[in-house]
């Protein structure tokens, strides 16, 4: 019998790559979505769809309770459900960490706890790597996230920690980019324009996953025998912020661009105004205070060692690979 697979937040860039990777896997796959979200990448008729009640942790474990009666308790579950933006900073916490916390609780009550659970965190947790030396961040180091999202990330992988007889695995991804991302498209889209755009003087020192390497990684994480661990995950190369333009100039065949570097003081004012007029729109801004602080980091190097040792994971795309497919993505689905 297939083994049962909960995917959280599935409506979503991640989510869905997660889903195609557990019907392709042949997981009984159930797709954790919200009322209203868009389905456009979940048309396969084999997955099963659930709308779960993570603001009421009473009546979630309600929920749960009678599902696993009905229809026996997941086997693994990848919690990816969570927001990265949003006009209201309270959200962060409630969502990446309260709701992360009640699924928990009624998955204990519920006598429904899987054999293995994967908390999709983020990078973000650690806060800003060292920035003279550009040391990789250690699994060891302390987290001082600077961010609300960071923050609530955090404070998310310290209840899933607390707990007793949950197995579990955290992996916090580095910037993650492929078909149907849309943050990392605003760059190649200006690119496309002729415009090299970078934030601040210094050089960045960067990391990045593509989202089939994250999903591989993920199902990894399910299956070994590993649990109560954190990893990192990249796929395994340092990046600057010139060879990431480089490339993308190169991939999209852009002869002449030209090159403009904005101050960071510049674009923390930008940041600002952007998130007061998002209040007043109540629409989510792409740059504000948080993603200032993103931009701002200067070192994303994190150490991957354990994640090769010990999950037995190797990226199979590096950024050329992954930024060709995703290109060709966006031209076929005429994104760009």
């Amino acid at each position: 019998m297939a083994k049962k697979v909960l995917i959280t937040g599935a409506s979503g860039f991640i989510g869905s790559f997660l889903v195609e990777k557990a019907l392709a896997s042949g997981y009984e796959t159930y797709a954790g979505v919200r009322a209203g979200s868009s389905l456009e990448y979940l048309q396969d008729e084999r997955i099963r769809f659930v709308n779960l009640y993570y603001s009421d942790q009473k009546q979630l474990t309600t929920q749960l309770r009678n599902m696993t009666v009905s229809e026996g308790k997941f086997d693994y579950i990848v919690h990816n459900a969570g927001v990265t933006k949003s006009v209201n900073r309270n959200a962060f916490e409630r969502v990446n960490f309260q709701f992360t916390a009640n699924l928990i609780d009624a998955l204990i009550d519920a006598d429904a706890v899987p054999e293995k659970f994967v908390l999709m965190s983020s990078l973000s947790v650690m806060g800003p790597g060292d920035e003279l030396h550009y040391s990789a961040i250690q699994h060891h180091d302390v987290p001082q996230p600077n961010t609300a999202y960071g923050r609530s990330k955090l404070h998310a992988e310290e209840y899933l920690r607390a707990q007793t007889n949950f197995p579990y695995v955290i992996l916090r991804s580095s910037g993650v980019y492929g078909p149907r991302e849309k943050d990392y498209l605003m760059m190649i889209k200006t690119m496309k324009l002729g415009l090299d755009i970078s934030a601040g003087m210094r050089q960045q020192r960067l990391t990045f996953v593509y989202v089939r390497d994250l999903a591989e990684a993920v199902f990894i994480a399910l299956q070994c025998p590993v649990t109560g661990k954190s990893y990192f995950v990249t796929d395994g190369n340092e990046y600057t912020d010139r060879e990431y333009t480089a490339l993308l100039r190169e991939l999209l065949g852009k002869k002449l661009v030209l090159r403009l570097t904005i101050p960071l003081s510049v674009i923390k004012l930008i940041s600002i105004a952007t998130e007061e007029v998002s209040k007043i729109t109540k629409q989510a801004s792409t740059l504000n205070r948080d993603k200032f602080r993103i931009m701002k980091q200067r070192n994303w190097l994190c150490d991957v060692e354990p994640l090769h040792n010990e999950l037995g994971f190797h990226a199979a795309y590096d950024l050329r690979k992954g930024l060709e497919e995703s290109i060709r993505w966006y031209r076929e689905h005429h994104w760009i």
